[in-house]
């Protein structure tokens, strides 16, 4: 390893162990705060300790929907708050009504039209009262009719209506039977039938003046008149409703009662009742108050310890089994992502203050089917361990939750661990119902749960089950574009002979697309055979020779005359023209947006190998001294990975088995095991982590293949001259 590399991966350690770090640090924030977590008490469950004895006093605390309900029954107690005004509106109203009597006869004694409207009467309805006073004057109307006595009758309507009270809002806005009328410090109760609503007032108004039995114009005019005096006597004040309102809600208390030090608070072998699991509580939480700094220091250094633990495990698991895993810091914060977005769930779950089991919408089956698909399943089920035993700890270190989404995560691992197509997700619906189904039963016999809320937490499990699918594929896609994973998916997406790539390779390069596809079959029995990614190392085998689409005519192979171009050319320029294909189909790989892990096959699949016919046939040209070795070298790498490996002693071995004039099982094993021994010899496979094991198992699955498809057939009668062009007819 040069100093370089060295460097890389000493800050690559470094930037692991601040990803680690911030995880821990993120759950650790997320526990219960200020709880002595010793132990989850589950309703209904015995009591296997010893007696729990208080060692202090501490109140009971309510539980969170019951202290939420008195809260919200104490708000609904409070009565609006309307402030009492005295309004002297008959006194305003009889002031103007003179003031107007003296504009008007003023307006007569002048004798003009149209007459001077000084008010904020509109002019119809002061004509109207010009009209009546007019009358007045000239004897035309009875006294009862008399402007004066009209303004007089006004007067005493508004002024009956003032007494009784008007409040200032409308007879459609919401409000109690009751409300509360303030006048100075002292609020009276009072139904708010008893009040006239505004809009009502007015109603009432132009009634009264109807019964008067004037003409229409009369009762318009009074009525326009009347309005303006008509002015609420109860005005709603918003602020003392809402201070009010906050001090009733401050008055309910948030205990339900006391626990005497040295009071036994549940026996030995007790059920825990709902009342006693109150109590329990009560003290885990009251306990956490008393400790002191000191005490909060420790038990945050204890729940630090806690995960970092779990986290710690993880990574020595990924050192020791998945390396590439480990030392791809990409895939470390994809993963620890996941696990902060399921704990962060988890903490919003534990605060929403609802009276059903929402704890099963925490997603943990969908994150262990992500990591399965993403990495692999042992990696999937490790992960699905630590993440059901770390959202079992945010719980209050409940072992039932725990065991749970262990059972439905491991179950869901297993649908999706030889996954085809995206579709196949959705399997997994039914295997997760299963697991949490099955466990929901269980524990609920165990704690003899009624039958209702084991029904209530099936209904949120089968949620979970529903959803977890949805959320996968959902997410999956989301992972894969920002992190530039590729899964199994994308592989078997990629192996489409629709892909344009595979598409142009068919087309124009149809012998270099043939000799992929067998590789492609013999790839993926190797790799099956040795434990590596089959579907990986046969995708890459059908990429791994694109630069031939370049310049196909190039390779002999896709030359369908018996015409070959390099008979005409220098072996260096047929050299260069060969091993340019590496480079072009790196190239071509890259403008496609092909993944990295395809791409690699292009030039290992070669590796540093020589081509030996154009360098044997410049030797002979132009004598051993004078050719130089590098320009009939390929670019490399080599090989670095199983998949990799495989593909070039695959495209090794198909090649020259295809060039057997008469193949038979004898000849085809002595070909691979030459190739197989020249790979050896070159060192091509030094970075590879494959065993002698591997390789024999792969010359076994090779042999297998490569003869099937180069077995003897029978000759046909006749065949020789068929293969002439000779007429095989009888009739001829």
């Amino acid at each position: 390893m040069n100093e370089e590399e060295n460097i890389l991966k000493q800050t690559g350690i470094k930037r692991k162990i601040i990803i680690g770090l911030i995880t821990v640090i993120l759950i650790v924030m997320m526990f219960p705060k200020g709880e002595s977590i010793e132990s989850e008490v589950t309703e209904g469950a015995i009591w296997t300790n010893d007696d729990l004895i208080a060692p202090f006093s501490f109140p009971i605390i309510k539980e969170k929907q019951t202290f939420q309900n008195e809260v919200n029954e104490a708000e609904r107690s409070v009565y609006p708050v309307f402030n009492s005004i005295t309004i002297k509106s008959s006194d305003s109203l009889n002031a103007f009504a003179a003031y107007i009597i003296s504009v008007i006869d003023e307006n007569l004694k002048k004798q003009s039209e149209p007459y001077l409207n000084p008010t904020f009467l509109s002019s119809k309805a002061f004509t109207q009262f010009v009209t009546l006073r007019k009358q007045q004057k000239e004897s035309y109307t009875s006294k009862d009719k008399t402007l004066p006595s009209i303004f007089n009758i006004a007067g005493n309507i508004v002024d009956m209506m003032s007494k009784r009270g008007i409040v200032n809002i409308a007879s459609n806005s919401k409000v109690r039977d009751s409300i509360a009328v303030r006048v100075g410090n002292i609020d009276r109760i009072e139904p708010i039938s008893k009040f006239y609503f505004f809009d009502f007032a007015k109603n009432e108004v132009r009634n009264k003046i109807r019964e008067l039995n004037y003409t229409e114009e009369v009762n318009e005019a009074i009525i326009e008149f009347t309005f303006h005096f008509i002015y609420p006597t109860l005005v709603y004040n918003e602020d003392a409703t809402n201070l009010e309102i906050e001090q009733a809600k401050n008055n309910v208390s948030k205990y339900a009662g006391i626990v005497n030090e040295n009071e036994r608070i549940i026996a030995k072998h007790d059920r825990i009742t709902k009342q006693i699991k109150l109590i329990i509580e009560s003290y885990k939480e009251a306990k956490g108050e008393t400790i002191g700094s000191e005490g909060i220091i420790l038990q945050l250094l204890g729940k630090f310890l806690h995960i970092s633990f779990f986290i710690t495990i993880l990574a020595i698991y990924l050192y020791l089994f998945r390396k590439k895993i480990f030392y791809d810091n990409t895939k470390i914060v994809l993963i620890s992502i996941i696990v902060v977005f399921v704990s962060f769930v988890t903490y919003l779950i534990n605060h929403i203050a609802v009276k059903a089991p929402i704890h099963f919408l925490i997603f943990v089956p969908a994150a262990s089917m992500i990591f399965t698909i993403v990495f692999d399943s042992r990696v999937g089920f490790y992960l699905t361990v630590i993440l059901s035993l770390i959202v079992g700890a945010l719980r209050g270190n409940d072992y039932t939750f725990m065991a749970m989404n262990f059972i439905a995560g491991g179950l869901s691992v297993y649908t999706v661990r030889d996954i085809k197509n995206r579709t196949q997700i959705f399997r997994s619906f039914l295997f997760i119902l299963i697991g949490y189904t099955a466990s929901i039963l269980a524990f609920g016999l165990e704690r003899f749960a009624p039958a209702e809320s084991m029904l209530i937490e099936f209904a949120f499990a089968a949620s979970n089950a529903l959803i977890s699918p949805v959320l996968t594929y959902g997410l999956l896609i989301f992972f894969e574009r920002l992190f530039n994973i590729t899964t199994d998916l994308t592989l078997l997406e990629l192996s489409n002979f629709d892909r344009p790539l595979l598409r142009e390779l068919a087309r124009k390069a149809p012998g270099t697309f043939n000799h992929s596809m067998t590789m492609g079959t013999i790839a993926e029995a190797a790799a099956e055979k040795i434990g590596a990614n089959a579907l990986l190392a046969r995708v890459g085998a059908y990429y791994h020779d694109i630069g031939k689409i370049i310049e196909p005519q190039g390779f002999v192979e896709n030359q369908m005359n018996s015409q070959n171009l390099h008979e005409n050319l220098p072996p260096e320029e047929s050299a260069k023209l060969i091993v340019k294909h590496v480079n072009e189909g790196i190239d071509l790989a890259r403008q496609y947006k092909l993944p990295q892990e395809l791409i690699d096959f292009i030039p290992m699949h070669h590796g540093t190998t020589v081509s030996t016919y154009f360098y044997e046939k410049a030797k002979n040209l132009y004598g051993d001294d004078k050719v130089n070795l590098d320009d009939y070298k390929y670019p490399g790498p080599k090989p670095n990975s199983k998949e990799t490996a495989i593909v070039m002693l695959a495209d090794g071995c198909e090649s020259a088995v295809r060039s057997i004039s008469d193949p038979d099982a004898l000849k085809v094993e002595n070909m691979i095991n030459n190739i197989f021994n020249s790979r050896l010899k070159e060192s091509q496979l030094d970075d590879a982590p494959i065993t002698f094991s591997d390789i024999s198992k792969m010359k076994e699955a090779f042999l297998s293949i490569l003869i099937s498809q180069h077995h003897r057939r029978i000759k046909y009668p006749k065949q020789e001259d068929a293969e002439q062009g000779i007429s095989t007819d009888k009739d001829n």
